[in-house]
């Protein structure tokens, strides 16, 4: 058998053997850099997505520079201390009622009438007297001038031996007469001017005036309802409206007898109303009422607007804030700060993160100094806005976070 020749027999290394193992060390780097990708993507969401940082909030707020010189705080109510319950002092039937709730009158002004026409009646009757007593004195004059007349005939005849002493004696009784007759008329001159101002008293109580310059605050009455001065009878009334002088208003406030020491006659205040809460009054002390009510060891204090409002009214609540000294001019409008934890220092830069949508947001404020221990941004933050309180190193702007209850 013949041998092989085993020399032919050889592996062709040519282009056409190396190809299939080129291409595995392509798809072998293409899955490497795939992988890559894949972590570094996974990375980014595990970063965006990770879970929401537990944070505590504080909300931006708004306050009154005053609140560093105040040195005590009371609540008290607006009253005003010229009040009145304005009635009649006649009984009858209202018939004419010319003012409701918030009318502004004035002194004097004429609010309602009492119907009248009785009283009425009989002050044109005594102004009739009057005048028929003034008649009977101009008549009692001419009978006077006649008299007196007559008497001088008698005088110049009986000089004369014209007449005799009787007929004299006469003339001098009747002018006698005559003078004394008018010392009588006015006399009842007087009496009748009387009757007509008793008369003229009664219809002016039928008229129901305004003591002063206020405001009507209640009405009490209708027309057709019965006034009576005590309000005795069923179904009757008293005061027919209540008024208030609209300058006097103060604030009544309780003091603690225990802060006494604290307030003083003429000291400055501060009034915030619960109506008007953006805004803040300057008062005065006025006075403190020199007695103490022992079931609450309280001293009442009064304290007087110094800048009158038309929006201020009885009866609303309030805040005094009793201080060290008068506020500045320049310190009376109000201020927006947040708490010193919420701060965060870059360098040269004051930043908060501001809660908004669940995610914070890094903010860069300026500051303007402390107001009591609040700090005062001027720009950055406006009041309501919640920022992070004590934020976390590992809090970033953009990060998820959830509001921890307190």
């Amino acid at each position: 058998m013949a041998q092989a020749d085993l020399s032919k027999l050889r592996i062709e290394r040519g282009d056409g053997a190396s190809a299939p193992g080129v291409a595995r060390g392509r798809r072998r780097r293409i899955i490497w850099i795939i992988g890559l990708l894949l972590v570094a993507t996974a990375s980014v969401l595990v970063v965006r997505y990770r879970a929401a940082v537990p944070v505590e909030v504080a909300t931006v707020t708004s306050v009154y520079p005053s609140q560093a010189y105040t040195l005590l705080n009371a609540t008290g109510y607006v009253v005003a201390q010229r009040k009145a319950a304005v009635a009649s002092k006649a009984t009858g039937r209202l018939e004419w009622l010319g003012v409701r709730e918030g009318s502004r009158v004035k002194e004097g002004e004429v609010l309602a009438r009492l119907e009248n026409r009785d009283v009425t009646a009989q002050m044109e009757q005594a102004a009739a007297n009057v005048r028929l007593a003034q008649a009977n004195l101009e008549q009692g004059e001419a009978e006077l001038e006649d008299a007196q007349r007559a008497l001088k005939r008698s005088r110049e005849l009986l000089e004369q031996k014209f007449v005799s002493q009787a007929a004299h004696d006469t003339a001098i009784a009747r002018n006698d007469k005559a003078r004394a007759g008018i010392s009588g008329y006015k006399a009842a001159i007087a009496v009748a001017q009387a009757n007509h101002r008793v008369a003229e008293v009664a219809v002016e109580q039928t008229l129901i005036r305004a003591p002063f310059d206020g405001v009507v605050l209640t009405k009490n009455a209708n027309v057709g309802d019965v006034i009576t001065p005590f309000s005795s009878a069923l179904g009757s009334q008293a005061a027919v409206v209540t008024m208030a002088d609209m300058s006097t208003l103060e604030v009544e406030a309780d003091v603690a007898e225990s802060n006494l020491s604290k307030v003083k006659l003429d000291q400055p205040c501060e009034i915030q109303l619960d109506a008007l809460p953006d805004i803040r009054f300057r008062g005065v002390l006025h006075r403190l009422v020199p007695t103490v009510d022992r079931s609450k060891a309280t001293v009442t204090a009064k304290i007087r607007f110094v800048d009158n409002d038309p929006r201020i009214l009885p009866e609303m609540a309030a805040k005094v804030a009793f201080l060290s000294r008068e506020v500045p001019p320049g310190e009376r409008t109000p201020r927006t700060v947040v708490q010193p934890g919420a701060m965060v220092s870059r360098g040269e830069r004051h930043i908060v993160f501001v809660v908004k949508d669940g995610k914070a947001s890094e903010t860069a404020v300026q500051t303007a100094g402390r107001i009591g221990e609040l700090v005062e941004v001027t720009s950055g933050v406006t009041a309501g806005d919640k920022v992070v309180l004590k934020p976390p190193r590992t809090l970033r702007d953009g990060s998820k976070v959830t509001v921890e209850a307190k």
